[in-house]
């Protein structure tokens, strides 16, 4: 009596992040600033600490890709920036190809006609950017529903999925400092971050279906396949860098 249960929702809003049991809610409001967390009924523990941690912490537990943080981020957190964050992504990595490209020809003309040239050329790097990432994840896509069709099977799991992924490539943001702090490491650097990036990707696959880590890397093999085929028809029509 006198309980308001705050952050009460329909059964299956929020998860577990310890155990990814369905959950109705994540605290309750005992009045008087007296606040007291969930305890999941499967697991008995806290349903999510962290909405009682700092967004530093929560972000430092998401890029060492913990699977509590991922949980949090995406069950029981109301994040609308997946497709700021993608088109972003896409901007660094783009400017990154033109970059490459501009060093590759070292045309000095101020001619407006070249300024122009170069400036096409930057959107022609972000739209095969968006063409090979768009690859990517219809190849992972492809892979899970054949590998398990009955965890695909409505509109909101391919939805939650794809926003799963947008968000775990918030790693190509450290693609525009590795560039600009230019160093004899950098291609190192890169590799690293493209090699960040697909662990990323893989623990979003884990979380969102709630696989083993050996299916998400199954279906992100397949992806990268797919990609590099887009990548070599785009080589062949003399598209790509």
């Amino acid at each position: 009596r006198g309980v308001l249960p705050r952050a009460m929702a329909a059964l299956g809003a929020y998860r577990c992040i310890e155990c990814n049991e369905e959950a109705t809610e994540l605290y309750r409001d005992y009045q008087r600033g007296v606040l007291r967390i969930s305890i999941c009924k499967s697991c008995q523990k806290p349903v999510d600490k962290y909405i009682e941690y700092d967004p530093v912490i929560i972000l430092i537990n998401a890029v060492l890709c913990k699977a509590q943080a991922y949980r949090h981020i995406l069950f029981n957190t109301k994040i609308n920036i997946h497709g700021k964050l993608c088109v972003f992504c896409l901007l660094c990595e783009a400017y990154l190809r033109w970059l490459q490209l501009q060093d590759s020809s070292q045309s000095t003309d101020p001619d407006d006609l070249i300024r122009y040239a170069k400036e096409w050329d930057f959107y022609r790097m972000f739209g095969i950017a968006s063409l090979e990432q768009t690859s990517f994840f219809i190849g992972i896509f492809i892979t899970l529903w054949w590998m398990i069709p009955e965890m695909l099977k409505k509109k909101s799991d391919f939805i939650l999925l794809l926003k799963a992924l947008l968000l775990s490539t918030y790693g190509k943001l450290l693609l525009i400092p590795a560039v600009i702090w230019e160093h004899d490491y950098t291609p190192l650097c890169l590799a690293f971050i493209k090699v960040f990036v697909l662990i990323s990707n893989s623990q979003a696959i884990r979380v969102t279906l709630n696989l083993n880590r050996i299916l998400p890397w199954f279906a992100i093999f397949f992806g990268l396949i797919f990609e590099n085929g887009v990548v070599y028809l785009l080589q062949k029509m003399g598209w790509g860098v």
